[in-house]
This record gives structure tokens, C-alpha cells and sequence, in this order.
């Protein structure tokens, strides 16, 4: 992140340390966090005479693809999961931009040798 965009840079270093201490109080319960994707996809059986061979495909079913180095292998969700994963993908988002924010802010206490 450039410093230069964020305004840290007209912060002092107090305003800094103070930022980053509320900022991971905000990170709360990171038991809830789940990083990746959740799609939905409908799916064909092949079945001769099923009703998906005409063009009313099965599903919509849902699909988790955890975000990892290199590719993920996708899983199915059950119904009643679907909001739960929903939920922590959510809780990831926010940590992820919690943790973006404070290395930023670290990179800015580090670029004036006050990291600490």
C-alpha cells in the first residue's frame, strides 16, 4: 500500500500506534474467518429421459474453493451450510482489510525507524 495515498504519513507516530491498537481490537473472534470463494452451479446427470437432459439443469448447489497458493480444490456445501460459509467468508473479507490497514501502517512507523 503507498503511503502517500493513506494519509498516515500526516499522522503522528501516537495517532499511528493508536490506529493500529483499535484496529486489532477490530479483529475480534478470528475463529469465524474463512478465506476463498462460495459459488453456486447447476449440474447435468447425463441420465437419458431426466429432465436436466432437456435443459432444467439439478441444483443450484454450492461450492467452497478455500484461497490457498496455487489452485484450490473446490467442496460442496449442504444447504444448511451455505449461510454459515457465507458468513465467515464475510468475516475474512473484513479481517483481510483490517490486516491490509495495519500493515500499512506498520510500513509507515517502519519508514520512520518507530516500528514497535
Amino acid at each position: 500500500m503507498n503511503t502517500h495515498k493513506n494519509g498516515f504519513s500526516e499522522m503522528s507516530t501516537r495517532a499511528l500506534l493508536t490506529r493500529r491498537r483499535r484496529l486489532a481490537a477490530r479483529l475480534g473472534d478470528v475463529e469465524q474467518v474463512l478465506a476463498g470463494s462460495l459459488v453456486e452451479q447447476t449440474r447435468r446427470c447425463g441420465r437419458p429421459g431426466c429432465r436436466c437432459a432437456e435443459g432444467e439443469p439439478h441444483g443450484p448447489y454450492a461450492y467452497f474453493t478455500p484461497r490457498v497458493a496455487g489452485r484450490g480444490r473446490s467442496r460442496y456445501v449442504p444447504a444448511g451450510l451455505v449461510a454459515a460459509v457465507r458468513a465467515r467468508l464475510t468475516r475474512g473479507e473484513q479481517v483481510q482489510a483490517v490486516l491490509v490497514e495495519i500493515s500499512a501502517i506498520n510500513t509507515e512507523l517502519l519508514a520512520r525507524r518507530e516500528l514497535r
